[in-house]
């Protein structure tokens, strides 16, 4: 298996070789369908909140009498079934955390990167070099790429602030380093661009 090698200037200078036995095998979709649910819901602030009658800010007078009108047994307004009343059911504030085990993310980042490399959407950069931060220079080279603006994840082999500046206010673009990847964020790009040196480091994180 294959990937496109560019140079710093996003010309295609040859191929590269991605290794078999972690971007060949065949991607366990319920496995990412499952951590992503776990993902998403992590990222959950659970504040969501509604009012019970009991914190309904309203008065406790008895609508009407008890007896005598024909009518249902009511007592305040702040009663469910009346507008402006209270929740009966309504949500809480909870937490949605699960963690999830290291294996399962490392499983679940190889499978999502297989399934890239397998629709031809993974490329190589030889080094991004950015002296200084240059968003214009950032939006040229993923052009000439040919990602035609299509969503694209940015992973640098090491921490490189030019870089992550040039790209941030790319509003199809995201800048990350390859120790800090996982499956949501290659699932949610069409394509991911990845530093010569940090594919060597993203499979010897995957071989473990």
């Amino acid at each position: 298996m294959k990937a496109p090698l560019y140079n710093p200037n996003g010309e295609q200078i040859g191929e590269i070789e991605l290794k078999e036995e972690l971007f060949g095998i065949e991607p366990n979709l319920h496995l990412l369908w499952e951590i992503t649910r776990l993902y998403l819901a992590n990222k959950r602030q659970g504040t969501h909140k509604a009012k019970t009658r009991a914190e309904v800010n309203a008065s406790g007078r008895k609508i009407y009498p008890q007896k005598g009108l024909g009518r249902a047994r009511h007592g305040d307004v702040k009663a469910p079934i009346f507008v402006g009343g209270g929740k009966a059911h309504g949500p809480r504030p909870r937490d949605y955390y699960t963690e999830i085990p290291a294996k399962l993310k490392r499983l679940s980042l190889l499978h999502s990167l297989a399934d890239k490399a397998q629709n031809g959407r993974i490329l190589v950069i030889e080094k991004f070099e950015f002296q200084v931060p240059k968003t214009k220079r950032m939006a040229e080279l993923l052009d000439k790429m040919g990602l035609n603006k299509d969503k694209t994840l940015v992973l640098s082999a090491d921490y490189n602030k030019n870089l992550y500046l040039s790209g941030r206010n790319i509003p199809y673009c995201d800048v990350i380093e390859v120790k800090d990847v996982n499956s949501l964020e290659v699932l949610n790009h069409k394509y991911v661009v990845i530093e010569k040196d940090g594919l060597e480091k993203l499979e010897k994180r995957l071989a473990i």
